[in-house]
């Protein structure tokens, strides 16, 4: 028999025999990749329920009730994190509950439709005090206020406020304020909600709400695109201070705001998310990591990233804290704001 034949059949018969390799061979391949890549996990809060715009000066209709398009725009930021699967929070104002000195239920049913997406509630003080310029006494008694609805709400479903953020992310500018806060919200029950991952959404919501009265869709499309990829790239860039302090990539807790921007583009940010690796977590789930136990070495008059304040802790050099991407000069504009 030729060789040329013979190496043929020698060919065939060992095709046979790895055909049956080739799928396991591709499983270990594609687990020895997975296995390489970084467990990126995410907490979605968000700040200013039940809604950002929503406060006692608002402009509304005589009756004071919430206006049919804020409804319409709380409703689809609510089916976006349930169709997402977002276990996200929501941190609420008490002050934006009320108009006109009256309480109003139809706002506190904007928290009811929250707590029945199977979403979170958390206390954002009241009347959304600085706690750097209005004094330790002052912010608790706001605190406490801030729950005077929201306690009863979640007790009705057996549960109680566990969450608390500041509002602005500030702290306290001294050691002997802070502890004494931290010391007061322990005793009722409260944990600091922390943030990573921190943005000026508020800014692009702004522009955005200025589109939607000028009737200017391609702007808003615009908005929304360049928007996801503002955030793609502050996760970036925390994700890089993460590495850069700790050597691996913390679970991060996203910051953002109730508001008609979310609304409308939150679904496109969930399917960037996922698609850069991130699952979504709760809130407890990924202040699990133990680098929530780290001290906070930041006492400075501004609301930053955690990831910041550990580094403050270790005296990171200035040099540690530049290069977050900012906000693109057109939206500042759109939005009537003259800087970050």
């Amino acid at each position: 028999m030729p060789a040329s034949i013979l190496r043929l059949l020698f060919r065939r018969v060992l095709f046979r025999r790895l055909l049956p390799v080739v799928p396991a061979m591709a499983l270990l391949l594609a687990a020895a990749v997975h296995a390489n890549e970084p467990d990126r996990r995410i907490a979605v809060t968000f700040d200013d329920l039940p809604w950002a715009s929503l406060e006692p000066a608002t402009p509304l209709p005589a009756e004071g009730s919430v206006p049919m398009d804020m409804l319409d725009h709380h409703k689809r930021l609510v089916d976006a994190l349930r169709q997402s699967g977002v276990p996200a929070i929501g941190f609420v104002n008490e002050s934006r509950l009320w108009s006109q000195g009256s309480f109003r239920p139809d706002r506190t049913a904007m928290l009811e439709a929250w707590l029945e997406a199977g979403l979170s509630l958390g206390n954002h003080t009241a009347s959304h005090l600085d706690f750097n310029a209005v004094g330790l006494e002052a912010y608790q008694r706001d605190i406490l206020l801030g729950e005077a609805h929201l306690r009863p709400l979640l007790a009705a479903r057996g549960q109680t406020p566990q969450w608390f953020r500041h509002p602005y992310l500030r702290t306290g500018t001294n050691h002997d304020d802070r502890t004494a806060l931290e010391t007061f919200l322990r005793e009722h029950g409260y944990r600091i909600a922390p943030v990573t991952v921190t943005n000026s959404d508020w800014i692009w919501a702004a522009a955005y709400r200025n589109t939607l009265r000028q009737g200017d869709e391609q702007t808003r499309q615009r908005l929304r695109q360049d928007y996801v990829r503002y955030m793609m790239l502050r996760v970036a860039y925390f994700e890089r201070r993460s590495s850069m302090l700790l050597g691996y990539l913390v679970p991060q807790v996203l910051l953002l705001h109730a508001n008609e921007l979310n609304a409308d583009a939150f679904a496109a940010l969930g399917d960037a998310l996922r698609g850069h690796g991130y699952r979504f977590v709760s809130l407890e789930d990924a202040t699990r990591d133990p680098a929530y136990a780290r001290p906070d070495g930041y006492t400075g008059s501004y609301g930053t990233s955690w990831i910041h304040r550990w580094a403050a802790a270790e005296n990171r050099g200035t040099s540690f804290y530049g290069g977050e991407p900012t906000t693109p000069r057109w939206v500042l504009e759109l939005a009537g704001v003259a800087s970050e």
